[in-house]
């Protein structure tokens, strides 16, 4: 008799090893059959699209940098102009 309930749950705990590599390896296997080899995302890949988002960030922070300059300059400006009562 099993002592198995009907509703539990099988997690990555209960299974072995070599059931979870393959089901990993079917699941790759599909991906690449779907998706296709020139679509696949790669850790190169992974990586150069981080690249990209650190020199995005880098280059709105320095727009952002140079506007908070400029509006400090403006308003230094514009202090210096007043007339002085």
């Amino acid at each position: 008799m099993s002592t198995v309930e009907p509703n539990q749950t099988i997690g990555l705990t209960t299974i072995s090893r070599t059931v979870a590599s393959l089901a990993v390896g079917v699941v790759h296997t599909v991906e690449r059959a779907v998706v296709g080899e020139a679509r696949m995302r790669t850790a190169r890949g992974n990586a150069w699209e981080a690249v990209c988002a650190d020199r995005a960030r880098a280059d709105q922070r320095a727009e952002l940098d140079r506007l908070v300059a400029e509006l400090t300059a403006a308003r230094a400006a514009a202090r210096d102009r007043q007339p002085v009562s």
